[in-house]
Order: C-alpha cells, then sequence, then structure tokens
C-alpha cells in the first residue's frame, strides 16, 4: 500500500473517530434551537427617546446588564443576551414559555418611587377636572386618584434588597418587603419623621400599589409594598427591585415563542423528513451506481456526520430550518457524486484503462464541483449576514454540509477507488444507464421557451401584486401570529365567531389541513384576549398555545429591507463570480437572468396558491438562486470543454453538444434533490411546508432555466455584441 494513500486512511479514521466523540450522544452534544426544544425569542428596543441626552450613551448598555441580572435571578438555563445595534438587545430563552411572566419581568421598567399624597381636596378636583397643580400629579390606585408630588422623596435606587414574604393579619397574603441603603434608609427615616399623619405612596412605573398612611417613624431603612399580588407576581417584582430599574423603557419590537409540544412535534417530523430523504437518496443511488453508488452512499454517510460535527465544535445551534439545510445537503452532496460518476463513465467509454478513467474523471468534475459549490456558499453567507434566528440557523448547516460534502465527494470516495485499485479488489467498474445522451437541438426551441417562460411569470406576477400587502407575512408587515392546536376538532365559523365577540372580527383565520389546528393573525398582541374569549367559548375543547410570533412595524420593514438587500447582493456576488471564472460577462448575465426567471417563478406560484412572503421564503429563494446555478455552471464548464476541444464548431452547435453531454447527469441530480424536497414537503410538518414547496418549484424551474433560459441566452447575448461590433 502506497505511502500517501496510508496517510489519507488514517486522517479519513481519525477525522471519524472525532467527528463521533464530539457528537455522541447528540442529546447533549448539538444544541437544539428554540424551535425544537420551545422557548421564546425576543427583540427588545432601548427607548431612550424618554430620558436625558446626557443618560443615553450608555443607556443600552445597561439596559443589558439589568435583563441579563434579571434573568439570572429568574434562573433560565443557558440563556442568550446579545447587544444588537445600537439599541436593540437580542434574548432567547430555551424552554421558556410562559410569555406573560418572562415579558413582565423582562419589559418593566421597575421605576421604584416614594411620593407624598396631598390631602388637599380641591387640589385633587382640579387635578381629575384636567388641571393639576403645578409641582403635581395624578395618579391612580384601581379607580382610586391620588395627587402626588411630581418629585419623588425617594426613589427605588436606594434599594438594596426585596424579598417576598406574607401577611399573617391578612390570610397569608404575599407582599414584598425591601431594604434601604444607608443614605436611603436616612432620607426614608426623615420623610416619615416629617409626614406623620399623612399618605405615603409606593409608585411603581406610574402606578400607585399603596398608600398607606404614615403612623410613626420608620428608621430601619426597611418596608413593605402591598397590592393584589399573586404569590408569582411578588416573587417577579422583588427580583425587580432586587436587581434594579431599567435605564430607559423597552419596546418588544419582536417576539417568537414556541411551545414545547410544537418543538416536539417539529423533531419528530424533521427526523422522519430526514430518514425517508436519506433512505430515498441512498437506494437511488446505489441502484444506479452500484458499487460507486456504495461509494458515494459511504460519503453521504461521512458529511451526515462531519456536519453534525461541525455544528458541535462551534457551538452552532440546531434549528428546524437547519434540519432542512441538512436533509438539502444531503441531497446537494450528491450533486458532486453523480459529477464525478458521469465523468468516469465517460472515460470508460472512451476506452481508457479504469485507473485512467477515475483519475480522469475526478480532475475534469473537480472545477464544476467546486465553482457550483461556491456559488451556494455565496447565498448561504448572505443568508447568514442577512438573516435572524432559525433562518440563520438554516445557513450555519448548509455552509458546513456544503464544504463537508467537497470533503467527501472529491477526498474521501477518491481514496477509497484508490484503496480498491491498489490492493487489486477493483477490475471493473459497472453502472446502470437508464438516461441515453440525447441529440436535441434546444435554440431551435428557445423562443417557445422564453414565451412560455414570460406567460408563467407574468401570470405569477399578477397574482402577486393582486394580493398587495396580503402576499407579506408578520415577518414583512409586522403583527402577530397565534397558533393553537386544540383537543377536539374545530371548525373555522366557530373560531371567527369567538373571536368577533372579543372584537377581532377583523383577525385573518387559517386552519391546517388534517389537524385540529388554527392560526390566527392579527395587528396588535391579542394573546390574553383570545385565550379568555376561547376559554368562555370552547369549555370542553382543550387547546394549547403552539407558538406565538410577533412583529413590530419597525422591525417589519427592517427585515423586509435585509431580505431584498440579501437576494440582490447575491445575484450580484454570484454574477461576479462567474464572469470572473469563465471570463465572459455574457455567461454571468445568461445565468444571473436563469436565476431570476426562477425566484420570480418560484414567487409566483406562492402567490397563485394564497401562500405568504416570509423570512423563511427568502431563505429557500436564495437557496434556489445558489442551487439553481449549480448546473447552470456544470453546463458552462462543459461549453468551455468543448470550445477548447472543437475550436471549428460553432457557439449554437457547442451549446447543443454541451447541454446534450450533460444531460444525464442535470437529471439525475436535480432527481436526487427533488427527493429529498419531496420527503420535506410530505413529512417534515406545516411549519417548513412552505420553505420546502418553494424548494420544490424553485428547483423544478431550475432544470429548466438551465436547459432551455440560460444556455440559449448566450448565444442571445453573443449576437448582441457581435451586431455591436459591426456597428
Amino acid at each position: 500500500m502506497y505511502k500517501n494513500l496510508q496517510w489519507k486512511i488514517y486522517l479519513i479514521l481519525g477525522l471519524v473517530v472525532v467527528s463521533l466523540w464530539m457528537i455522541l450522544p447528540l442529546n447533549e452534544k448539538i444544541n437544539l434551537g428554540l424551535d425544537l426544544q420551545g422557548g421564546m425569542h425576543l427583540v427588545l428596543r432601548v427607548d431612550t427617546s424618554k430620558i436625558a441626552p446626557e443618560a443615553r450613551a450608555k443607556a443600552s448598555e445597561r439596559a443589558l446588564e439589568v435583563i441579563r441580572n434579571r434573568i439570572d435571578e429568574f434562573g433560565v438555563k443557558e440563556p442568550s443576551i446579545q447587544l444588537q445595534g445600537v439599541d436593540n438587545i437580542v434574548v432567547q430563552l430555551p424552554g421558556v414559555t410562559d410569555r406573560d411572566r418572562a415579558l413582565g419581568l423582562l419589559a418593566r421598567t421597575a421605576h421604584l418611587e416614594f411620593k407624598m399624597v396631598s390631602d388637599d381636596p380641591e387640589k385633587l378636583k382640579e387635578a381629575i377636572s384636567g388641571a393639576a397643580p403645578e409641582g403635581y400629579e395624578l395618579l391612580y390606585l384601581d379607580a382610586e386618584p391620588f395627587l402626588v408630588k411630581a418629585a419623588p422623596a425617594l426613589t427605588g435606587e436606594a434599594v438594596v434588597d426585596a424579598r417576598v414574604d406574607f401577611d399573617q393579619s391578612a390570610f397569608g397574603q404575599p407582599y414584598v418587603g425591601f431594604t434601604l441603603n444607608a443614605q436611603g434608609a436616612r432620607d426614608f427615616a426623615r420623610c416619615t419623621r416629617e409626614n406623620i399623619g399623612q399618605r405615603l405612596a409606593i409608585v411603581l412605573d406610574g402606578k400607585v400599589r399603596s398608600a398607606p398612611v404614615i403612623q410613626t417613624e420608620i428608621p430601619s431603612g426597611q418596608g413593605r409594598i402591598t397590592g393584589r399580588f399573586s404569590q408569582q407576581e411578588a416573587y417577579d417584582l422583588a427580583i425587580v427591585l432586587r436587581v434594579g430599574a431599567l435605564p430607559a423603557p423597552v419596546v418588544v419590537e419582536e417576539e417568537r415563542t414556541v411551545g414545547p409540544l410544537l418543538g416536539q412535534d417539529s423533531i419528530k417530523h424533521g427526523i422522519r423528513a430526514t430518514i425517508i430523504g436519506a433512505l430515498l437518496v441512498f437506494i437511488f443511488v446505489l441502484a444506479y451506481y452500484l458499487l460507486a453508488g456504495l461509494i458515494a452512499n459511504v460519503a453521504l454517510i461521512l458529511n451526515f456526520i462531519f456536519t453534525l460535527a461541525g455544528l458541535a465544535y462551534f457551538h452552532a445551534t440546531l434549528t428546524l430550518p437547519g434540519i432542512a439545510g441538512l436533509i438539502l445537503t444531503l441531497g446537494m452532496a450528491v450533486d458532486a457524486n453523480v459529477l464525478i460518476n458521469e465523468r468516469i463513465r465517460e472515460e470508460l467509454r472512451a476506452g481508457r484503462p479504469l485507473r485512467t478513467a477515475i483519475s480522469n474523471g475526478y480532475n475534469k468534475a473537480f472545477t464544476a464541483i467546486f465553482d457550483s459549490n461556491l456559488t451556494t456558499l455565496i447565498a448561504a453567507g448572505l443568508l447568514f449576514w442577512f438573516g435572524t434566528g432559525p433562518i440563520r440557523g438554516f445557513a450555519i448547516t448548509l455552509t458546513i454540509g456544503l464544504l463537508s460534502s467537497m470533503f467527501t465527494a472529491i477526498f474521501v470516495t477518491r481514496t477509497i477507488f484508490e484503496f480498491l485499485l491498489s490492493t487489486d479488489r477493483l477490475k471493473k467498474l459497472s453502472m446502470v444507464e437508464l438516461i441515453k445522451q440525447p441529440k436535441l437541438d434546444y435554440i431551435k426551441i428557445r423562443y417557445i421557451c422564453y414565451a412560455l417562460s414570460i406567460l408563467i411569470i407574468a401570470t405569477g406576477a399578477y397574482a402577486y401584486f393582486s394580493r398587495g400587502q396580503g402576499m407579506y407575512g408578520v415577518d414583512f408587515t409586522g403583527g402577530q401570529l397565534q397558533e393553537y392546536s386544540f383537543q377536539n376538532s374545530i371548525n373555522i365559523e366557530s373560531i371567527r365567531n369567538s373571536l368577533g365577540s372579543a372584537g377581532l372580527g377583523d383577525a385573518a383565520i387559517q386552519k391546517i389541513s388534517g389537524k385540529n389546528e388554527v392560526i390566527i393573525k392579527t395587528a396588535n398582541d391579542t394573546v390574553k384576549k383570545v385565550n379568555d374569549q376561547f376559554d368562555k367559548d370552547f369549555p370542553d375543547n382543550k387547546y394549547q398555545l403552539m407558538r406565538i410570533e410577533h412583529v413590530g412595524p419597525v422591525v417589519g420593514k427592517d427585515l423586509k429591507s435585509k431580505a431584498l438587500k440579501s437576494l440582490f447582493y447575491s445575484l450580484i456576488g454570484i454574477l461576479i463570480y462567474v464572469g470572473f471564472r469563465f471570463r465572459h460577462f455574457n455567461f454571468a448575465a445568461a445565468g444571473v437572468i436563469a436565476l431570476l426567471h426562477d425566484v420570480a417563478v418560484t414567487a409566483g406560484f406562492l402567490a397563485l396558491t394564497g401562500r405568504e412572503m416570509s423570512l423563511t421564503v427568502v431563505a429557500a429563494l436564495l437557496t434556489i438562486a445558489g442551487y439553481s446555478i449549480n448546473d447552470t455552471i456544470v453546463i458552462y464548464d462543459r461549453i468551455r470543454e468543448v470550445i477548447r476541444t472543437m475550436p471549428k464548431v460553432g457557439l449554437k452547435d457547442v451549446i447543443n453538444i454541451a447541454v446534450n453531454q450533460t444531460m444525464s447527469r442535470t437529471i439525475l441530480t436535480t432527481l436526487c434533490t427533488l427527493l429529498v424536497v419531496l420527503a420535506l414537503f410530505f413529512y417534515g410538518g406545516e411549519v417548513i411546508n412552505v420553505f420546502s414547496f418553494c424548494l420544490l418549484i424553485g428547483f423544478m424551474s431550475g432544470i429548466y432555466s438551465t436547459v432551455f433560459i440560460a444556455s440559449p441566452l448566450i448565444l442571445v447575448w453573443e449576437g448582441f455584441n457581435s451586431g455591436k461590433n459591426k456597428k
């Protein structure tokens, strides 16, 4: 055995052992995203417009510190709190599904003030009529009005401890006791000494919590806040007082809450889709390529292991779109193996010895594999740059998977072939050939194809723009989406009547086919109102809140802008790279027009089938752009080769020859990828159904546009340039 072969085998075995050590056991080594394990994703904006200009510079950093301390006190396992931009804080809380409590804990300013209450009834009447005396403000305790001094006698900054206790004289009612620092204790003692017999309002975030009469001086620096607290509310109030107030109010700009039931359901569907997709690909590749297919399947298994190891090494989070990326990578990894095997088949057909045929097959396939994967990586990189949450998880998984697939397809499979050849175990390499090389004239029918594409795109565009704002989901328009799962069957009319009773008659309602689940879309946060109404109207039909997605108008506009930028920059990146690699702008321009064609066709079918544009759809469109160019690059690579080997053949014939020579590869790779996408579509679950639908349409459009749009457009562009030169 050759030495250079030995180190290759040891390297592969070493990587396998290390990778298995890194990923096993899976439930401990792979971090699951919030959409799989349940939890909350929040984007909080620090509203610095309501504080003094000199305090704005450090407000976001101080707010981050306060929120982190509150979460630590709350006891969340492995939270993520990060500052994003100037005034946004991104918070991820795994396992937390009590949204009301979490939002109350994080978004509450907790600005505590002690204010003296005026006992002048005339001044109180003036304030109630809308003319509060100077230096006073009108506040309420439930419905009871209090006229208090605007300037506080003491603030919560003096609080050093807060705890929950129970008032035995009030049937164990919980209250929050607090302790002040030394200076606060002196100020509190002076205040109570000078105002015996008067009422002191304890004000939290602009609302009176209690207003006891001062009976005597309180020198201890200790007090209590009473009110109609539940035990949990009292504990949460103690946390925020103990940690301290936020320096400025915070606004929830984006919220994505996933219940544990939906997370478990997503994992189940994801695993099922992965197994079915993998089996379909394995069986097809093995049946078609025989021994070469078995070697390719070994590479696919290793690719799966290496991808998971990459996720574990970088401490990346596996999200539901990430699982989709994992499955999709499996289909796309076959692309390289098919390219290599088809090249080997061509070499064997040309009469080359087996060893030479294998060597030439790998060498000739390399540039096409490298170029096609790099263009997909451009799209994945932009997805990560502009994406958020689970979409970034998809981009990371896709990137690691593509890099791993290049290693396994090019290095691992070649090493196995070299091992079999060096040990004389491989004498003959047989492959099934169901798809013979055609001899069609694609250029001849190009105008029919152009007309067909224009008709399809125009129909889709009409449907798209006719829907107006209804074409966009809450990611881009802002608003709230709530998904409910009922124990028994439920019809839309009952839901509509129930929401109408709650004053939400304008809510959009969608029933999930085959399930007792409904999706409700409203302009504002209506969770409590909907829950209360459902409790009243459906007492015998238990329900669970599966997920909540809330996007503010500012974030919605920002996400829309980022989505357009990501699509634009991906097309520009692909245009520049293809133009650079093939040294012809007409190649690049034709390829990008074909990509735009696929994106437009997919968006059109999205509109025609009543689906919405969302961040998940944008991820699918970018994936389509990255994958669709793969087929185009393979044909471009073959055109370049034919031009070099047949310099006297005209461009029209060169294009037809190249497309015919690569047709079997184009059909086979698209078929393998469609097998995994179909598994995603039928078995991946409702959450990523629209994602897999887009891929299904986009990939089918991709094979059509590569053959009938991109390739003939090179000739059109060449003719256009020739005409300009003649002039």
